[in-house]
């Protein structure tokens, strides 16, 4: 594979053309690179990552985007060490370096933020202040200062971020860039006098990179794949390599878009870029490339020079070593769901994984190890908690037998567009000699003499409504059974949770030709789905869709023919016509009597606490 060939970049060599690229992590300890920073990227070393772009480090302490946001001038003691852990597996180490300006927050700096001119942020709505001459000076030796601490730690180059979440971006687009100046008239300048510092910094025999996002997807005003196509050509001439992105405070849901969005969404923008650059510099694909195969096709065919995977690796920090050792079908699979690796908000949440809950806690969730003492062992249940646990137990030597009640394995994680993650889980346990039996109910007789792990799932939740008549279904059964053989009538979805259950249900079937009705007590369908940046989009969908939005009510009554709802804040009612209606609530966990068990048995979750429990079951046993 062309994937898993070196490639030389400013007379470095990389062992692989695959990048795990910068990315928010809330690893730091204040604002430095972290010991959980160093491990989490030796681990992606370890696994085969060519080059290893680290956390994009602020170069002015006036930048603090997010509490724990690395800044530069704490950060030598962290890139040294992160050297001296991923130089030993041939991986290139590049340092990210940046200023978020008007995307940024004053929250923690508590100072105003820095921008070309006083245009409100699009999202926090804050004004920033212009910046003037000693502000320009200041980001120029920023920029400088960070290059050269971050050459004391032997990096082998350093990345200037122009992309998403960057003044520099702000500056070349016209969308915030409305200066009368030199600044205004050649949007491009500030980044060039950046590019030249740095380089004058870094000397010739040190990787200098350029994130540039080269669609804004804003054509009116920002920039566009043709305006980008021009400045890559200039810019290519002063740097070693160009990663392509797209995105703005215009358009953040495009900017790490989850499974809505089809994989590779940068190809043709990086394929034009590259056109454009012609072959002076290296160009990078970026934009949720998740799998080998369209990697490879994207580098044979001539879309790019290597290919940043960084979800993909987050998932599967092995995934260039076992493309290397000829096994790509046990990749972990990259699911696109943004659970758990989108962490720039509120929560400073750790990064992590749905599908490798151990990626992001490197320091102290310990790898799984082979037994001593092999034990036979029954796991109940063949959900992602149970099918986790009974991998983890055979990879560790043990005897293992799974029992499922249902005819497939899977659990409700058949019923979500996560459910290519059940393939590989199969997948695994069968290739570990795990013995299955589906369509079965594990009795006590199956338990005499053996370890049990109880991974038994849930079942549906009380309902906090009358039912006067009328049909209720709870979501799972609909979703298992599927839409096309549902009474007539309209349809009333209530969803008291707020996840993408809801919203996903309501958007089949109003896709479907359905009249359909989602009541919600939230101000917002969908609210949790912020958290994957999924929010604005889905509410899209459904508008498109032309389901009927009820919003700050809830389901009082079900009745023959319509459903009564009430506003939660003035308290009014009114009556709904509907046939059918389809609940989204929370469930409640099947208690089956066991000591060991794990899942949704314990407390119906997401799939991450699933598979985090399953894993942890199987390393308690023995």
């Amino acid at each position: 594979m062309i994937l898993t060939t070196p490639v030389v970049l400013a007379g470095r060599t990389a062992p692989s053309r695959v990048m795990f690229g910068p990315h928010e992590t809330n690893l730091g300890r204040g604002r430095a690179i972290s010991l959980r920073h160093v491990a989490y990227y030796e681990r992606r070393a370890a696994g085969g990552a060519g080059v290893v772009v680290t956390e994009t480090a602020s170069v002015d302490d006036s930048d603090w985007p997010y509490e724990r946001a690395p800044l530069a001038a704490e950060c030598q003691p962290g890139w040294a060490a992160t050297v001296t852990a991923c130089r030993p597996h041939g991986t290139l180490v590049v340092a990210s370096l940046g200023h978020a300006g008007s995307q940024g927050s004053s929250a923690y700096s508590r100072t105003a933020l820095w921008a070309p001119s006083r245009v409100p942020d699009v999202a926090s709505r804050e004004l920033p202040m212009e910046m003037e001459e000693p502000e320009i000076d200041r980001l120029l030796s920023g920029f400088s200062f960070a290059t050269a601490i971050a050459m004391e730690s032997d990096v082998d180059g350093v990345e200037i971020d122009a992309g998403q979440h960057s003044l520099l971006r702000q500056f070349l687009s016209g969308l915030t860039n409305q200066r009368a100046d030199a600044y205004g008239a050649d949007r491009a300048l500030l980044l060039r006098e950046v590019l030249c510092a740095v380089r004058d910094v870094l000397g010739p025999d040190r990787i200098l990179g350029l994130r540039l996002s080269c669609d804004e997807l804003a054509p009116w005003a920002g920039i566009t794949p043709e305006h980008a196509g021009g400045v890559a050509a200039e810019l290519a001439k002063a740097v070693d390599y160009i990663t392509v992105v797209r995105g703005s405070a215009m358009s953040a849901s495009a900017t790490r878009p989850d499974f809505h969005t089809p994989a590779g969404f940068n190809i043709d923008l990086c394929r034009d870029i590259r056109t454009a650059v012609g072959g002076v510099a290296d160009v990078i694909l970026q934009g949720s490339v998740v799998t080998p195969g369209q990697a490879e096709w994207a580098l044979e065919n001539g879309v790019a020079d290597l290919v940043e995977m960084t979800r993909a690796q987050i998932a599967e920090p092995n995934l260039v070593s076992l493309c290397a050792n000829g096994e790509p079908e046990r990749i972990r699979p990259c699911l696109l769901c943004n659970q758990r690796c989108r962490v720039r908000d509120g929560r400073n949440a750790v990064v992590s994984c749905v599908v490798e809950p151990g990626s992001g806690y490197e320091t102290e969730d310990e790898p799984p190890t082979p037994t001593t003492a092999p034990r036979e062992v029954l796991v109940v249940g063949g959900g992602p908690a149970g099918l986790e646990a009974a991998r983890t137990l055979a990879d560790r030597g043990h005897q293992v037998e799974l029992v499922e009640r249902d005819s497939q394995l899977g659990g409700s994680l058949r019923l979500s567009p996560l459910e290519s993650f059940v393939g590989w889980l199969e997948s695994e346990v069968r290739r570990l000699g795990v013995k299955i039996r589906t369509g079965e109910v594990a009795t006590s007789a199956d338990f005499g003499g053996r370890t049990v792990v109880l991974a038994t799932g849930s079942v549906p939740g009380p309902r906090s409504y009358d039912i006067d008549g009328g049909r209720v279904l709870d979501v799972a059964d609909v979703l298992r059974a599927g839409i096309d053989d549902l009474p007539e009538g309209p349809v009333v979805v209530f969803d008291p949770v707020g996840d993408s259950v809801g919203a996903r249900i309501a958007e089949l079937l109003a896709s479907s030709g359905r009249e359909t009705t989602v009541v919600t007590r939230d101000a917002v369908v969908g609210t949790q789905l912020a958290v994957t940046g999924d929010l604005a989009d889905a509410n899209a969908r459904l508008h498109r869709a032309g389901v009927r939005l009820i919003k700050r009510s809830t389901l009082l009554a079900v009745r023959d023919a319509s459903v009564v709802v009430e506003h939660v804040i003035t308290g009014e009612k009114q009556e709904i016509p509907c046939g059918l209606v389809i609940h989204c609530g929370h469930r409640l966990p099947d208690e089956t009597p066991g000591e060991v068990r794990a899942g949704d048995c314990v407390a119906p979750r997401t799939l991450y606490e699933a598979v985090l429990e399953g894993r942890r079951a199987a390393k308690g046993v023995g």
